[in-house]
């Protein structure tokens, strides 16, 4: 009999609201800057806002929030993508940190090459909230608030592994190996699906969350394995490459694809049969919690009650899919 992993759904209640929308000036930094919205106390402060590049609709959905949250409680606020680059990282820290920024929001460039950025940020007086990925190190972040990746994989696992019927040759698409949230990820799909001892893995590959390079290791891998009834992806970006890849090998219907994240084109691809499932990260209503709690802490000095903060995710397959929103479901 094969056995299963329960799950539970017991989401934050923390909903997205829609995103504002609003010119402001180009700083220097290449961001954006804009007034504080009137009648609101949040006076000339500034929030930064960190995250990598906003090409990828998850980072720009959670810098979208966080500015929108922001900009709504009367900051300043500016907007700038690190482009998982640890060295670019730094420099818009120590820039943010020269225009007296009083918070930072940051979705961070690597779990152990930040912890010198934020130790510095700290140093300033400046309270960071990391969103998204976490860091090898507790005490210097005011706190870390990130979807419960092991549990949003392991819904991911599930389903992946019960629409193979429990066997079958799969192939496996691995996240960049500097964020921490790729080795949670595997390591959660492979509590469930390894518990199905007719389900082969039958290569693991790296893609580092790109489409482009899932496609192109994908394409390979199907040359030279003809046997593959399935893919799982650490992200819904290498998803999409996968297929992509899969519509090429003219393999569509035969060789099942599940992601994770929730975003849009991946949810699309649902209600298009092209893709399994995906697990959503409540990316809008995570980036909302770190400003309202940076929002009490400039205003209060109260700091978050805990560091690590985990909100859970949920699955998106068939059934649901036309529930979704922007990185939510209704």
């Amino acid at each position: 009999m094969k056995k299963r992993i329960l799950t539970t759904f017991a989401m934050i209640g923390i909903c997205g609201v829609a995103l504002l929308s609003g010119c402001g000036d180009t700083d220097a930094e290449g961001g954006t800057s804009q007034s504080p919205t009137a009648g609101t106390n949040g006076g000339d402060a500034l929030i930064a806002v960190i995250t990598p590049a906003h090409s990828n609709a998850f980072f720009k959905a959670e810098a979208d929030a966080a500015v929108a949250k922001a900009q709504e409680l009367g900051y300043k606020t500016s907007s700038d993508s690190h482009d998982d680059d640890p060295n670019k990282q730094n420099e818009l820290i120590e820039a943010a940190i020269s225009a007296g920024a009083k918070a930072i929001i940051l979705d961070n460039a690597g779990a152990d090459t930040t912890v010198a950025a934020v130790q510095k940020a700290k140093d300033a007086g400046i309270g960071v909230w990391l969103i998204d990925r976490e860091i090898n190190e507790t005490g210097i972040a005011m706190a870390q608030i990130v979807a419960n990746n092991a549990q949003g994989a392991g819904l991911v696992g599930e389903a992946f592994a019960t629409a193979m019927e429990g066997k079958g040759n799969y192939i496996e698409l691995l996240g960049r190996e500097t964020d921490t949230n790729a080795a949670v990820r595997s390591e959660a799909f492979h509590s469930v699906i390894d518990q199905y001892a007719d389900m082969k893995l039958i290569a693991a590959e790296t893609a580092n969350w790109d489409q482009q390079e899932a496609f192109t290791k994908v394409e390979t891998l199907l040359q030279s394995n003809k046997d593959v009834q399935g893919i799982i992806s650490g992200n819904d970006t290498m998803a999409m490459g996968a297929v992509a890849a899969v519509a090429a090998a003219g393999l569509e219907g035969k060789v099942l694809v599940a992601g994770f994240d929730g975003a849009p084109d991946a949810v699309d691809a649902i209600k298009a049969g092209t893709l399994l499932a995906t697990g959503l990260q409540p990316a809008v209503g995570i980036a909302q919690l770190a400003v309202e709690q940076a929002d009490t802490w400039i205003k209060t000095g109260q700091a978050p009650v805990q560091e690590k903060q985990s909100i859970d995710c949920q699955l998106i397959d068939a059934t649901n899919a036309d529930k979704y929103t922007l990185f939510a479901l209704q």
